[in-house]
């Protein structure tokens, strides 16, 4: 039987990072994998549907050329192109963690791994050991039983990612992150969408103004958008798929060729022998100390099977995390109201920290700025006018409460505000921070001005 100090369960951002940084550390590892490395962030997920947004961008400017001074007689997709080359972009990256393997001396093991008492794992029939598990099997599309998935008329983010022929129509059920990305995407490539959400707003965790900004776009965008309302039944026994769809003025029955369920997930726990090793789980979700020790000594769990924002860049800190203190580092516990989220839709959308419902409600007396881009010389002069920038500050001590942002590049624009927030900066510190000129970063200064009485450029 292999003998190893660290086995990580799973390849995804949480297991492959985990694995990374324990071999960095000096500790034997093995990772296992039952399919592509990389899971599904890098081979179904949020890789390969940036690939396809681009292609969506990219046609976008084709199309409205003519707003840039440029004539392009001739254009058109080739919407199989566009998959495959989604498709090549991910192989890329999942080859990629391949090299970062071997790299860091880590042994990949293929195939289906079950957890065995004893620190032990079964991989299709073989038994390895170790004296630290971490499980990192992450999670899959979550089905409604009215929303029953046959991957063909009634999908997944897999199939979305992988059509060999461009819907005519779809309805997109569901308006969080997934959600919003495919409905931008197809109706780019000229697919009729129709969003149904659930909840009063699209990305409904959002912050009001961002909802309501988002939703503005989308319709502009030409996307059908239903609110407070919900796919009661499918019929899909015809040509198209039937959906009956309960809204607040009653029933209506919507038409689509194809139905895509984008309602979040469900953590893969299944088969995976906690059973066996008796490591406590609840709705769903592996109990975890702020270690990401389970009740059995010896096994650990990370990313989406435990509780908390199931987002690649948590996993990836969490396994840091909890590898850092196997090691006997000297580390600190995850502070998760600082954990940024983006959308990448168009408008992207960007936040960390409380909405200003969220501060209100927490007795916070406010401060709040706002800048919009249509202020912004760079978003001007680059034809990208929607959105804004919303900070929110502690008026008593000046604290950096939240941020929210919507609008182009806006996710590569956060880190300013996590980093801000996790360095304990106020209003007055982000103000004295020259902003280069003209960039949209420039946009958080000005919120932050907007916010003590000092913008310049409203």
């Amino acid at each position: 039987m292999s003998k190893y100090d660290v086995i990580v369960l799973g390849s995804g951002p949480g297991g492959y990072v985990t694995a990374i940084r324990a071999s960095q550390l000096g500790l034997k590892t093995a990772i296992i994998e039952k399919e592509s490395l990389g899971g599904v962030c890098l081979n179904w997920g949020c890789i390969p549907t940036k690939a396809l947004l681009k292609s969506a961008q990219v046609f976008d400017y084709l199309k409205h050329a003519d707003s840039y001074g440029l004539t392009v007689k001739e254009f058109d997709k080739d919407f199989g192109k566009v998959i495959e080359r989604s498709r090549g972009v991910a192989e890329g990256m999942s080859k990629g963690v391949q090299f970062l393997m071997k790299k860091n001396k880590i042994e990949v093991i293929n195939g289906f791994g079950k957890l065995k008492p004893g620190k032990k794992v079964d991989v299709d029939g073989k038994e390895y050991s170790a004296d630290h598990i971490i499980i990192a099997t992450g999670a899959r599309s979550r089905e409604l039983p009215n929303l029953k998935q046959d991957g063909k008329k009634v999908i997944g983010y897999r199939e979305a990612m992988t059509l060999k022929k461009q819907p005519k129509s779809m309805i997109v059920v569901g308006s969080g992150a997934i959600g919003v990305e495919f409905a931008h995407f197809y109706n780019s490539m000229g697919t009729e969408v129709t969003i149904v959400e659930f909840l009063p707003n699209l990305v409904p965790l959002e912050d009001e103004d961002v909802s309501k900004q988002f939703e503005r776009s989308f319709k502009k965008a030409g996307i059908k958008v239903m609110t407070n309302s919900s796919v009661e039944k499918l019929d899909t026994s015809g040509k198209l798929v039937k959906a009956t769809v309960k809204t607040s003025k009653g029933e209506e029955t919507l038409e689509a060729e194809i139905v895509l369920s984008a309602v979040g997930i469900a953590s893969n726990l299944e088969n995976i022998g906690l059973e066996e090793v008796g490591i406590v789980t609840d709705k769903g979700k592996i109990m975890v100390n702020d270690w990401y020790q389970t009740n059995i000594p010896g096994y650990y769990a990370i990313g989406d099977v435990v509780p908390g924002p199931a987002l690649a860049h948590v996993a990836s800190a969490e396994g840091i995390t909890c590898v850092e203190k196997i090691a006997g580092l000297n580390v600190e516990p995850i502070d998760y109201g600082n954990v940024p989220g983006c959308t990448y839709a168009s408008p992207e959308i960007a936040s960390v920290g409380m909405t200003e419902k969220q501060a209100k409600e927490a007795g916070y007396e406010l401060k709040v700025g706002k800048f919009p881009f249509s202020a912004s010389g760079k978003a001007s002069a680059s034809g990208e006018k929607d959105g804004f920038v919303k900070v929110i500050f502690d008026a008593k001590y000046g604290e950096w409460l939240g941020c929210h942002m919507i609008g182009a590049g806006v996710t590569d624009m956060i880190a300013e505000a996590v980093l801000g927030r996790k360095l304990e900066t106020t209003g007055h510190e982000v103000l004295k921070a020259i902003h280069p000129h003209p960039t949209m970063s420039e946009a958080v200064m000005e919120a932050v001005a907007d916010a003590y009485g000092e913008v310049i450029h409203l």
